[in-house]
């Protein structure tokens, strides 16, 4: 796979009058020791040459002019860009992007202390990374097993939104349960597309091609999507593939482009046992109903949508999904068994440009009583105050433009038995009686 190799530091020796003497390295951070590692393991993926972050951070040279600005970032959360709150709901996170504090605290004081270089001896060593165009979940689970590519169509550089919708023959003859599934535009459309959904196409009972389960979602800056073990989101056999791609012009015209998806199958090696596991499926959970709502100019707006089953389920993945007036999501569970309404998530800080299945890890997903109701609230800002906003002046109401509003949520579900359900339960209950007698209890 070719990479995107990140140069060596050690060109910053060149800088002599920045670096610290022996007692300003032991009172302060330096960039060769500790700041490298941190700019390394949470900005380099998008902050090096040929990837999306505006400038490059791969050496002191390129990271020290944007000191105060990085300072500026991390301590308000901004970046890295991952819009989940830190003090509410369920914290426990996989591909978590959200920097620790004691990172960030770093970052503060170096750029304190006047963000000094530092000794060059610690300098960590050059990591690769993908590049764009590559899939990113590989590093972590080698090459996809199977590749869908949506049907060629020619990009224009400029005009309105646009949407490409055909369907393909993906070579699918033989059901199997998914391990992990990432959408890749291309990375000459990288910029221009928008969204790239996909979903089955199967044959019904009297033989016709109708519409399935969905199989992917994409939008600007998301990762992909991991099914946890014991639950089957499936492929089934000898379906084709349907695509919904949402093309922005961005200036760059592509012809031929094609958008793909890459599928990693559980198979023997992981010990999955498709007869022992519980049925996934991704769905989009609207927020205002029938999407009948206007944002008036310099006005606000909140929607909320309330979705239940008559069977338990584990919330496998969250990821909300609104436009440039968009603020704010959350996502509570009522129990009318109870009375008790638990928040799970929370986004108060949304930002169109970045979205990101927030999957929970394993033993930590929101479990679902049968009958109780997921409440999902959104927030929108049509004012000035709000600094993605492009036209305050504007009337805004919900369509599949950019610059119209959306209101839904991706939430990845697992649908159990009461047994299941039961079960863990129990396990958690368990899992917090041991954390507790291992804290000392109230002592």
């Amino acid at each position: 796979m070719k990479k995107t190799r990140v140069l060596s530091l050690f060109s910053a020796m060149a800088l002599v009058p920045a670096f610290a003497s022996a007692q300003e390295a032991a009172e302060h951070p330096t960039y060769a020791k500790e700041v490298s590692r941190i700019i390394q393991e949470n900005c380099q993926i998008c902050h090096q040459p040929g990837q999306i972050g505006p400038m490059s951070f791969t050496s002191y040279e390129e990271v020290r002019p944007w000191a105060p600005l990085i300072q500026l970032k991390v301590a308000s959360k901004a970046m890295p860009p991952y819009q989940y709150d830190d003090d509410k709901g369920v914290q426990e996170l996989k591909n978590d992007w959200r920097m620790s504090q004691e990172d960030i605290d770093t970052i503060v004081a170096w750029v304190n202390a006047g963000s000094p270089f530092g000794n060059p001896e610690d300098l960590p060593p050059a990591k690769d990374f993908p590049a764009v165009g590559e899939w990113r979940l590989a590093a972590e689970l080698g090459q996809p097993d199977h590749i869908i590519k949506s049907s060629p169509w020619d990009v224009p550089a400029n005009g309105q939104d646009l949407w490409w919708e055909p369907e393909v023959d993906a070579g699918l003859t033989e059901s199997r349960c998914i391990k992990a599934v990432e959408t890749l535009p291309s990375r000459a459309a990288h910029g221009s597309t928008h969204h790239a959904n996909s979903h089955f196409v199967v044959k019904n009972e009297e033989g016709e091609w109708v519409r399935g389960d969905r199989l992917s979602e994409y939008a600007f800056g998301k990762l992909g999507e991991k099914v946890p073990e014991g639950a089957c989101r499936r492929v089934p056999a000898d379906s084709k593939v349907g695509w919904s791609i949402h093309y922005y012009p961005d200036g760059t015209a592509v012809p031929n482009d094609q958008v793909s998806v890459g599928i990693w199958y559980y198979d023997e090696e992981d010990n999955f046992n498709e007869d022992e596991v519980y049925r996934q499926d991704l769905r989009s959970y609207n927020l205002s109903g029938g999407g009948d709502y206007l944002i008036p100019p310099h006005g606000k707006l909140m929607t909320q949508g309330f979705h239940s089953f008559d069977h338990p389920v584990r919330l496998d993945s969250w990821q909300p999904h609104l436009h440039l007036r968009g603020v704010a999501m959350s996502m509570e569970i009522f129990d009318p068994a109870t009375g008790r309404r638990e928040l799970v998530s929370m986004a108060s800080d949304w930002n169109a440009g970045w979205n990101h299945s927030h999957t929970y890890e394993d033993g930590f997903q929101p479990l679902v009583p049968a009958n109780a109701t997921i409440i999902l609230t959104a927030w929108y800002d049509n004012t000035a105050d709000n600094p993605h906003n492009p036209d305050p002046d504007q009337w805004v109401g919900a369509g599949q433009r950019t610059t119209d509003e959306m209101s839904h949520a991706w939430i990845a579900v697992t649908h159990l038995d009461d047994e299941a359900f039961e079960t863990m339960l129990a396990e958690r209950k368990e899992r917090e009686q041991r954390t507790l007698a291992g804290s000392g209890g109230n002592d």
